[in-house]
C-alpha cells in the first residue's frame, strides 16, 4: 500500500470519507481531518479493527478474479452467406491466502507457482487458437468473395448471351410475321375478287327469282280475288232464293215447319244435299213420304261424316256431352234428350229457335285471384279455373321449370296471374297478424317524456367502448376478445340531467347488420372518430346508416390527448361526407373527448340531452310494452335469452311476449349489471328469459294479452317463413340449371357455424360467404346459436363439412363423436381469426397454377435412322440442359411445329439422365420422327405454383 490521505483512502475502498474517519477513531488511530496522511501501519491497524468488528479476523482471505474476453469469427452458413459469430470466453479464478505455516512450506509454494505457469500457458494457447480461427475465417471469407464474384460474372455473361439469342429470335420472328402478312394480304385480295364476282352472280339470280315470285304472287292474288267474288255471288243468290222461298210459302206451312226452314236455308248456303224446296214436297202424302226418306238419308250421311252437320251442330257437340245427332232432321216433337216431359214439342221448338239464332262471341272472364305468400301450381290453376298444364306452360315461357305440386312465392304467382289475364290480389285472408293491430289499438295511454336511446357508432378500435367505459365508470373494453366489440351492448346511465340509454355497436366490417339494427332503434347517434386516424370505411358506413334512419349525429373526436391528434383533418374529412360541424354552419356538434383523462365527456352528455330535448321524445308508460330485440343467445342453464330494448309501455315479469317467430312468458328480467328487475319502462334495455326459441336479432317484440293468440301468430309466422324459404330454394330457373351443369368443377367448402349470440352468428355467416370465388364456394350448411351438440356433428359427418364454434364449445358426447369420425371442430373468439383461417383453407383448395419454365435449348445437327429405335436427333446443347422425359418444342424456321416429350437420351452409346450445355447427345422424341437438320429444340418444365385468394 502507498501512503495517501484519508479522503484518497476512502475513495480507494469506496466508502464515505466521514465514515472512514469515524472508523479510524474507533480503531485508536487519531486522525482529526480528512487531509491527514495515513501510513501503511495505520491502514493495517484499520483493517485488523474491521476484522475484529465483523468477526472475520481468523478467516482466510479469498480473491475471485473473473476474466471475460469477446472475439468474433466469420463462418458461412447453409446458404453460402458469411455470418459473424461473437465468441465470449469467461474464466473464473479464486486465490486463497495461505497461513504462515503453509507459506513456509517451500514445495507447496513451488507447486502453486507451477500451477500459475500452467494457467498462463493455457491462456496463451487459447489466444493462439482464437487468432488461428480468425485467420481461417478471414481466408474462408476471401474464398467465398472470390466464388461469389466468379458466379456473378458467369451469370452476367449468360444473361448477355441469352439477350443476344432473344434479339436474334425476335428479329427472325418479325421477319416471318412480315412475310406471313404479305402472303395473307395477297390471298385476301384474291379472295375478295372471287367473292365480288360470286356476289354479283348471286344478286342477279336473286333479282330474277324475286321477279318470278312477285309475278306468281300477283297471279295467285288475282285468282283468289276472282274466287272470292264468285263465292260471294253464289252466297248472295242462295240467300235471295231462300228468302223468296220463305216469302212465297203459305202461312200455315210456315207455322208448322218453322224450325226446319232456317235449317234448309242454312243447308242451301252450305251447299249440302238438303235442298231448299224440301218444304214444298211435304204438302202431299207422297211428298211427305219422300221427304221422310230424304230425312233418313240425311241422318245416315251425318253419321258417316261430320262434314254434313252444320256449324251450330259442331258447336253443340263441343260444348255438350252425349249424342246430339238424334235431333238432326227430326220434327222436334220432344225426341231430343234435352226436351222436357210435358209440352216437349213446344219446349223443343223454342230450343231449336235459340239454337238456330246467331251466337254472340263469349267475353273472357277476368277473375279476382287472391294470392297468398306461398301457393302450389295446382292451387293457382284451380283459382284461375284453368288446367295446371297451362300454368306450367306459362312459367316455362318465363324461364322457370316447375312441377304441379311445387310451391311458388307470392311475386311469381302474381306475375303468372297477370300473364293469364286475371287480376292478382295479395291475400290477407285469415291472417292472424290482424290480432296484433287489435292489441295495439285497444290500449291508448298518455304519452310522457322518455329517455333518449343513443347509439355509439364508428370504425373499429376508435374508442367507442372505452368512451362508454368512462361514462359508466366500468371496464368493458378490457374484457372484449381481441380488444374489439363483437356484440351489441345495451346500457342505461343516470346523469344529473336525466337517464340516457346507450347502444354500443361493433366497428368491425363484418358487423354491418348489427350497426344497421342499432341505427334503427336509436334516437341519437354518437359518431366516434379517432383524432389520429380520421374517417375510415366503417365511419362512412355508420354515417350512411344514421342518415338512412334520419337521426341527428353528435360527433365525438376521441383520443384528443394524443400528441398526433389532428382535429382539422377530421373535420375536413367529415365535411366531405356531408357531416358539417355547427361552427361551419351545420347541425352536427363536434366535441373533442378523451377516455383516459375524461376531457369533454360532460360536454358530450350535455349535447346529447340537448338534442333529446329538441326531439321531444315521448312514449306511453301505462301500456303494454313494445320494442326491439337487440341480441339473442341460447344459454345452457337458462335457455333462450334475449336482450330487448323497450320502446313504449312497461314490460313486467309474467307478461306474454311475442317476438318474431317465437313467444313465451317472461320468467325473469335482468338489467345490464345482472341484477333482477320486476319491470322496465321506455328506453330501458333488459335481458328476458322464458321464450320458447331463440328469436332473430332485429325482430320486433310486443306484449300480448292472450297466450293462445300469441302462439297462433308465432306458428303462422314460422310457417310463412318456412314456406317462403322453401319456395325460393326450389325456384330452379333455366339459366341456373345450365349454370349448375357447368359448375361441376367448382369446389365447395361446407361449414357449420355455432355462435354464442344471434348477431355474431349472422355476421360470421355473411363474412364467410363473401369469401366465395368462382373456383371455391363456401356453403353454410347450418348456422345456429348455442353449444355444439351431437346433432351438429352428425350433420357435419353427412355433409363432409367442418364445425366452427364462435365463443362456444362442444359437449363431451359431441367431442367423442367428432374424434371417432375425424370431424374437424375449430374454436374462435375473434371474428377476423376465423375469416383468415377459412381464407387460408380455401386457398389450399384452389387448383395450382401451371407455369412453364424453359430449361435449355438444342440444335439438331444430324439425323440418324435406326431400324429398331426409329429416328434419332443428333443434337448439340446450346444453352441450359436437357433431361430424360422432359417436355420439348420443335422449332423450324422459328415456328413451333410440334410439342411433345423426350423419350430417351444417349451420349456415346450410354443412356444418360441429363446432358448440359456444350455437349452433344442423341435425342429420341416420343411419337415424332419428322425432324430435319437445322431444327431447334426448346426444352421446358411445367411447375405447379400454389395460388392464394
Amino acid at each position: 500500500m502507498s501512503t495517501n490521505t484519508v479522503t484518497e483512502f476512502a475513495a480507494e475502498i469506496k466508502q464515505a470519507p466521514e465514515v472512514v474517519l469515524q472508523q479510524l477513531k474507533d480503531a485508536g488511530i487519531e486522525k482529526s481531518s480528512l487531509n491527514e496522511v495515513l501510513s501503511d501501519a495505520d491502514k493495517q491497524r484499520y483493517l485488523d479493527h474491521l476484522k475484529s468488528v465483523t468477526g472475520h479476523a481468523d478467516d482466510r482471505r479469498k480473491i475471485t478474479l473473473t476474466k471475460r474476453s469477446t472475439s468474433a469469427i466469420k463462418q458461412s452458413d447453409a446458404t453460402g452467406k458469411a455470418r459473424t459469430i461473437n465468441v465470449v470466453t469467461r474464466k473464473k479464478r479464486t486465490f486463497v491466502k495461505r497461513d504462515d505455516a503453509t507459506e513456509a512450506d517451500a514445495p507447496e509454494a513451488d507447486t502453486s507457482v507451477h500451477e500459475v505457469e500452467e494457467v498462463q500457458q493455457q491462456d496463451q494457447e487459447l489466444v493462439r487458437r482464437e487468432e488461428e480461427a480468425l485467420r481461417n475465417a478471414e481466408s474462408l471469407r476471401q474464398q467465398e468473395d472470390a466464388l461469389a464474384k466468379e458466379r456473378l460474372e458467369r451469370e452476367e455473361r449468360e444473361r448477355k448471351e441469352r439477350e443476344a439469342e432473344e434479339r436474334a429470335a425476335e428479329y427472325a420472328r418479325q421477319e416471318a410475321q412480315k412475310k406471313a402478312r404479305e402472303v395473307a394480304e395477297k390471298k385476301q385480295v384474291l379472295q375478295e375478287q372471287k367473292d365480288g364476282a360470286a356476289q354479283r352472280l348471286k344478286e342477279q339470280e336473286e333479282g330474277r327469282r324475286k321477279a318470278e315470285e312477285e309475278s306468281k304472287a300477283r297471279a295467285a292474288e288475282e285468282a283468289k280475288r276472282a274466287t272470292d267474288l264468285e263465292a260471294r255471288r253464289r252466297k248472295a243468290e242462295a240467300e235471295a232464293a231462300a228468302i223468296r222461298s220463305m216469302m212465297s210459302a203459305p202461312r200455315k206451312v210456315l207455322v208448322a215447319k218453322k224450325p226446319e226452314e232456317p235449317a234448309a236455308a242454312a243447308d242451301a248456303k252450305k251447299g249440302t244435299l238438303s235442298k231448299p224446296e224440301t218444304t214444298d214436297k211435304k204438302k202431299g202424302g207422297a211428298s211427305a213420304t219422300a221427304g221422310a226418306g230424304a230425312k233418313v238419308k240425311e241422318v245416315k250421311s251425318s253419321d258417316l261424316s261430320s262434314s254434313w252437320t252444320s256449324d251450330d251442330g259442331r258447336r253443340k257437340e263441343i260444348k255438350t256431352r252425349g249424342d246430339t245427332t238424334a235431333s238432326v232432321g227430326r220434327s222436334g216433337a220432344g225426341n231430343n234428350w234435352k226436351a222436357g216431359g210435358k209440352g216437349g214439342k213446344r219446349g223443343g221448338d223454342r230450343r231449336d229457335q235459340r239454337r238456330n239464332e246467331p251466337q254472340q262471341p263469349v267475353e273472357a272472364r277476368v277473375l279476382d285471384v287472391h294470392v297468398p305468400e306461398t301457393i302450389t301450381v295446382a292451387e293457382l290453376a284451380h283459382k284461375m279455373a284453368i288446367k295446371a298444364s297451362e300454368v306450367i306452360k306459362s312459367l316455362m315461357k318465363m324461364g322457370q321449370m316447375v312441377t304441379i305440386n311445387q310451391p311458388l312465392d307470392q311475386d311469381t304467382a302474381m306475375i303468372v296471374v297477370e300473364e293469364m289475364g286475371h287480376k292478382a290480389i295479395p291475400a290477407t285472408l285469415d291472417d292472424p297478424e290482424a290480432f296484433t293491430e287489435v292489441e295495439t289499438t285497444q290500449y291508448q295511454a298518455e304519452q310522457v317524456t322518455r329517455a333518449p336511446v343513443v347509439t355509439v357508432m364508428g370504425h373499429v378500435d376508435h374508442g367507442k367502448t372505452s368512451l362508454l367505459d368512462y361514462i359508466r365508470r366500468t371496464k368493458v373494453a378490457s374484457g372484449e376478445a381481441g380488444g374489439i366489440t363483437q356484440h351489441i351492448g345495451a346500457y342505461h346511465v343516470e346523469t344529473p340531467r336525466g337517464i340516457v340509454s346507450f347502444l354500443d355497436t361493433p366497428g368491425h366490417e363484418a358487423f354491418t347488420a348489427m350497426r344497421a339494427r342499432g341505427a334503427q332503434a336509436t334516437d341519437i347517434v354518437i359518431l366516434v372518430v379517432a383524432a389520429d386516424d380520421g374517417v375510415m370505411p366503417q365511419t362512412k358506413e355508420a354515417i350512411k346508416h344514421a342518415k338512412a334512419a334520419g337521426v341527428p349525429i353528435v360527433v365525438a373526436i376521441t383520443k384528443a390527448d394524443k400528441p398526433d391528434a389532428n382535429f382539422e383533418k377530421v373535420k375536413g374529412e367529415l365535411v366531405s361526407e356531408s357531416v358539417v360541424p355547427e361552427e361551419y354552419g351545420g347541425d352536427s356538434p363536434f366535441i373533442a373527448v378523451s377516455s383516459k383523462t375524461g376531457m369533454g365527456i360532460d360536454e358530450l352528455l350535455e349535447q346529447v340531452l340537448l338534442q333529446a330535448e329538441v326531439l321531444e321524445l315521448k312514449a306511453p308508460v301505462d301500456a303494454m310494452a313494445k320494442g326491439l330485440v337487440i341480441e339473442a343467445q341460447l344459454d345452457k342453464g337458462r335457455g333462450p335469452v334475449a336482450t330487448v330494448l323497450v320502446q313504449s309501455g312497461t314490460l313486467k315479469v309474467g307478461d306474454i311476449v311475442l317476438a318474431g317467430q317465437t313467444y313465451g312468458r317472461v320468467r325473469a328480467m335482468l338489467d345490464e349489471n345482472g341484477s333482477r328487475v320486476e319491470s322496465a319502462g321506455p328506453s330501458i334495455p333488459v335481458e328476458i328469459q322464458g321464450l320458447t326459441e331463440v328469436p332473430q336479432a332485429g325482430d320486433d317484440f310486443m306484449v300480448m294479452s292472450d297466450e293462445r293468440r300469441a302462439r297462433e301468430i308465432a306458428t303462422y309466422r314460422a310457417g310463412r317463413f318456412r314456406n317462403t324459404k322453401l319456395a325460393k330454394q326450389q325456384a330452379a330457373k333455366l339459366e341456373n340449371m345450365f349454370a349448375d351443369m357447368t359448375a361441376g368443377e367448382v369446389k365447395t367448402l361446407p361449414i357449420l357455424i355455432k355462435a354464442d349470440v344471434q348477431g355474431s352468428q349472422e355476421a360470421l355467416s355473411q363474412s364467410l360467404l363473401k369469401l366465395s370465388t368462382d373456383e371455391v364456394k363456401v356453403q353454410v350448411v347450418y348456422s345456429g346459436v348455442g353449444g355444439i351438440s351431437e346433432s351438429d356433428v352428425n350433420l357435419a359427418i353427412a355433409s363432409g363439412g367442418i364445425v366452427i364454434g364462435f365463443n362456444v364449445r362442444a359437449d363431451a358426447g359431441a367431442r367423442k363423436l367428432a374424434e371417432s369420425n375425424d370431424v374437424d371442430i375449430r374454436y374462435y373468439g375473434i371474428i377476423y381469426d376465423a375469416v383468415d383461417e377459412l381464407k387460408t383453407a380455401m386457398s389450399g383448395m384452389l387448383a395450382p397454377e401451371r407455369r412453364e419454365e424453359v430449361i435449355g435449348s438444342a440444335e439438331i445437327r444430324t439425323v440418324f435412322v435406326a431400324s429398331k429405335i426409329g429416328t434419332v436427333a443428333g443434337s448439340y446443347i446450346t444453352s441450359g440442359f436437357v433431361t430424360r422425359h422432359s417436355n420439348f418444342r420443335l422449332l423450324r424456321d422459328n415456328v413451333v411445329v410440334y410439342t411433345g416429350e423426350v423419350e430417351s437420351l444417349r451420349r456415346i452409346k450410354d443412356d444418360v439422365k441429363e446432358v448440359r450445355e456444350g455437349f452433344e447427345c442423341g435425342i429420341k422424341l416420343r411419337n415424332y420422327n419428322d425432324i430435319k437438320e437445322g431444327d431447334q429444340l426448346e426444352f421446358f418444365e411445367i411447375k405447379e405454383i400454389a395460388r392464394t385468394l
